[in-house]
């Protein structure tokens, strides 16, 4: 007889020594980087409130827990299948690949007890926990530290992959510091979920079918919907702001075509903290949720709540949300995702801030509006408060700070109170002096020592903004010369031929064996990033390896920046000259480009950078 059992897991009792696989059929790996961070801030904030410096790791078993929700399991042919969790799982074996691997850099004790909940022993070969065979690759690479190339591969296997770059990105173990220890062991003990088994495959679908359909719970969105309809009496009225809430619902989860379910709770989300929050939750042990964190949970109840800020409440007060407020923001929100997606002239920010991944985006450019700006006024608010985010995460990530989720959410809160419902005139000018004002630069910062683009070099960390800010570089370059702003192009990983980072020096010391006195001094010239390019990856692979005499001539072909290093590029170019004496940028050709040409070419890449992310860009939104 089939049974049904239900059990609380811990990590540690769920993955040690135990291999979970997936049906054919099941669908692929989808979490998105906002899923990692916010499961990563989530964790962050739980054990945070628990930990304090000093603690024993002993101590970790006196704090609180976390519920990471429910799976459920089939059992069958002696192995465990994952009919729903398969998310979950997944990512949380990424997180511990990451965590075993900075214990392992670290020499912690701990590792020895993360290493059974990734892989086991079978008969003398490691088996990896989450025994997908068509994985298992992007898996053991990652656990091994080898390089991995997730091109051309399944959607699964470039998502795995993608997602652990923004957990390395994150790079929680930089956060923990002396508490890494402590996460860990609260992580594996501390942190569980439902685990729903059966050894019937028709009980587990059942199961699972009831738990996603019949008596689904109504959405944060429904119940603030009914929370907001229920003052208003006239039906009439109230008929017409149903219309409205469903009409603009359906507008933000079926955008172009593309369906997610919820777009239209991030949208309330942003726009809620983006225009109301006041509080945040105070960084230290035992503090409790406040404005920003709980509009990110439980938006219903904090409107609920708070209805006298929002001036809610009321027939009158609650249509005007309705039917005025909501179809407002849900426009603005739109665009801003739009122009994150489509290259679009005008909102040029928003798109290289969503290149750059930066998931606050959506909710500070919401944060100057107020819902009687004009069209144009939207536009151009949304324009220079994107163009302040762009100019602030260049500074940040060329000095080495980062800026993801949790990095900079207190930040984003401040920034959002700060320029809440300015005047466009106002806006530009709060947001000019708070560059003028930053303490980081691209000269460098005062955190560290940091030295800006002077040691911009390419690594975990840097590859992904080097890559942006090169496609940046060719694109301000090509349009300045009158050619077209293919930006856009340069970044699209989806294409047939896309482009990569080039090393200008081939990997080989003896050609500068005279200029470098070690391996590690000339690997820091050689990836510093005025020794990169970005070229079609067909380029990139024909000629990586050839002294740059050989190289040059292709280069000669290439995007302008690129050719700018060859004697062609100046050969009848006269609004490429235009360009270059306009704003005095130091282009030269080489014959050959060694240790002191690079010297030279670095000067011209502090002054495009300069140039490209200046303040002065704000002003342009007033005119």
């Amino acid at each position: 007889m089939s049974t049904i059992t239900p059990h609380y897991r811990t990590v540690k009792d769920l993955l040690q020594s135990q291999s979970f696989s997936i049906d054919e059929y099941q669908r692929e790996y989808k979490w998105e980087q906002k899923n990692i961070e916010e499961l990563l801030s989530d964790l962050r904030d739980k054990f945070i409130s628990s930990y304090q410096p000093g603690h024993e790791t002993t101590k970790v078993n006196d704090y609180e827990d976390y519920f990471l929700g429910s799976i459920i399991v089939s059992k069958r042919g002696g192995k465990r299948f994952l009919v729903d969790g398969q998310q979950r799982v997944t990512s949380l074996t990424l997180l511990l690949i990451y965590l075993y691997r900075a214990a392992e850099e670290q020499e912690l004790p701990v590792k020895s007890s993360l290493a059974p909940l990734i892989y086991s022993d079978s008969f003398g070969k490691p088996r990896f926990n989450l025994d997908i065979v068509e994985r298992l690759p992007v898996i053991e690479a990652l656990f091994k530290g080898e390089e991995f190339t997730p091109d051309g591969k399944e959607e699964s296997i470039q998502t795995m992959y993608a997602r652990y770059q923004d957990i390395e990105r994150i790079d929680p173990a930089d956060e923990f510091k002396e508490a890494l220890p402590h996460f860990i062991y609260w992580l594996m003990n501390k942190v569980g979920l439902i685990e729903i088994a059966t050894d019937n495959d028709n009980y587990a679908y059942a199961i699972f079918e009831t738990m996603n359909d019949r008596g689904k719970p109504l959405s944060p969105v429904d119940m603030l919907k009914a929370y907001l309809l229920a003052p208003i009496e006239d039906e009439d009225k109230r008929r017409n702001a149903n219309q409205v809430w469903k009409k603009q619902v359906l507008e933000l989860i079926s955008w172009q075509g593309e369906h997610e379910a919820e777009r239209d709770a991030n949208c309330i989300k942003a726009w809620l903290r983006a225009q109301y929050a006041e509080s945040i939750r105070d960084r230290k042990a035992g503090a409790t949720d406040k404005d920003w964190e709980l509009i990110g949970t439980t938006f219903h109840r904090w409107v609920r709540d708070n209805q006298a800020r929002l001036k809610v409440g009321g027939e009158s007060q609650n249509l005007a949300l309705i039917t005025q407020k909501f179809p407002f923001f849900s426009k603005a929100y739109l665009t801003i995702y739009d122009a994150s997606h489509t290259y679009t002239p005008g909102l040029e920010a928003v798109f290289y801030n969503a290149h750059n991944e930066f998931t606050w985006q959506n909710t500070v450019l919401l944060a100057p509006l107020t819902s009687e700006d004009s069209d144009d006024v939207v536009r151009r608010k949304l324009a220079v408060t994107a163009t302040f985010l762009d100019i602030w995460l260049m500074r940040r990530t060329t000095n080495y700070i980062r800026v993801g989720y949790s990095s900079a959410s207190y930040t984003m809160y401040l920034l959002c109170k700060d320029i809440r419902g300015k005047s466009l005139p106002d806006l530009v000018q709060t947001l000019f002096d708070k560059l003028s004002q930053d303490d980081v630069t691209f000269d460098g910062s005062t955190q560290k020592g940091r030295t800006g683009i002077g040691e911009l070099g390419l690594n975990q960390f840097s590859r992904k903004y080097i890559y942006h800010m090169l496609a940046r570089i060719a694109a301000y370059v090509d349009l300045g010369a009158g050619r077209p702003d293919l930006f856009d192009k340069y970044v699209d990983r989806d294409c047939k031929n896309p482009c990569d980072i080039e090393h200008i020096w081939a990997d080989d010391r003896s050609a500068y064996q005279a200029d470098f006195a070690t391996e590690q001094e000339f690997q820091d010239f050689r990836n510093h990033v005025a020794g990169l390019l970005l070229l079609p990856a067909d380029v990139n692979r024909s000629y990586q390896a050839k002294p740059f005499q050989e190289k040059a001539p292709h280069y000669a072909k290439q995007n302008l920046y690129a050719a700018s290093l060859t004697a062609g590029a100046y050969e009848h170019q006269p609004q490429f000259e235009q360009f270059r004496q306009a704003h005095g940028f130091a282009f030269k050709p080489y014959a050959q480009f060694g240790k002191n040409e690079q010297l030279e070419r670095r000067e011209l890449v502090k002054q495009l950078v300069k140039r490209i992310w200046s303040p002065e860009r704000l002003k342009e939104y007033l005119t």
